[in-house]
Parts: C-alpha cells; sequence; structure tokens
C-alpha cells in the first residue's frame, strides 16, 4: 500500500502541462460513469462524439478519468474509446462535469474544456485546473493539456 501511494505522489509531482491519453481498458467500464448518466455524460459532433465522467474510486487521489467516444470508426461501426487523464496510470482526483464546454473548429477540430482537480504535493492541497482537449475526428488523435 506504501508503494503504490508513492507511486501515485510520484507521477502526480511530475510537471503538470501535457496530459496523458490512452486507449480504453477496464477502467472505461459503465460501472465507472457517475450516476445519473444523462447528467454525466454528452454528445457532440451529431452524436458522433461522446464524453462521459468515470469515477473508479480507487486510487483516492486519482481515481477520475474522461471518456472520449470518437471517430473515426472501426471496420464493425464501432467508435475509438480513450481515456483522458493525468498520466498512463493516473486519472484526476475530481471533476466538474457542469462545466465542460465545447465548440469547434475547423483548423483544429471538436475543442472542449473541463475543469478537473490535480493533487498538489508541495501543498497537500488539491487545485482546480481548467483542462482542454483537442479532438480531430479525421485521424482520432486527441490532445489534452491543462489551459494556461
Amino acid at each position: 500500500m506504501k508503494y503504490a501511494l508513492a507511486l501515485v505522489l510520484a507521477a502526480l509531482a511530475q510537471p503538470l502541462a501535457a496530459q496523458a491519453v490512452t486507449e480504453c481498458d477496464w477502467r472505461a467500464g459503465a460501472s465507472g460513469i457517475v450516476e445519473p448518466w444523462e447528467e454525466n455524460s454528452r454528445t457532440f459532433a451529431g452524436g458522433d462524439v461522446r464524453v462521459a465522467y468515470v469515477d473508479r474510486i480507487e486510487p483516492g487521489l486519482s481515481p477520475v478519468w474522461i471518456l472520449v467516444l470518437s471517430p473515426p470508426y472501426g471496420v464493425l461501426g464501432d467508435r475509438q474509446c480513450r481515456l483522458v487523464g493525468l498520466t498512463d496510470t493516473t486519472g484526476f482526483a475530481d471533476m466538474d462535469f457542469l462545466t465542460l464546454d465545447a465548440s469547434y473548429d475547423p483548423a483544429t477540430g471538436l475543442r472542449m474544456q473541463v475543469d478537473v482537480k490535480v493533487f498538489d504535493p508541495e501543498t497537500s492541497e488539491f487545485l482546480t485546473r481548467p483542462l482542454a482537449m483537442t479532438l480531430d475526428q479525421s485521424s482520432g488523435d486527441i490532445v489534452a493539456r491543462f489551459a494556461e
């Protein structure tokens, strides 16, 4: 347990510039979508893009992930599934899903922003940070960074 906590704290102590976007795994399971689903899941781009608030409960300092289902579509008609977190293995401390906002820029793609909380090991406090994400629906590339 101490080792796991040390790993989480070490990951959280890293610079907070680019965030991680990974392929979906067990963390993306429906049991983690925060209820009520209709308040913690939204669609964009005519329903082609779905964003959901996922809370896996543990680890306590970083259980929250952003689930993104989006084009491009696979050969069976399924959308790609991605998770956005602080690192590849660390989520956020919390998220204010009500702040999720989106706009479309033809030059860059679908732009989304949501407030997330991260643990600051230097102050032992939780900081609210605006997270900006850009999705290129043709390539499927998602870039996530804390907004300046």
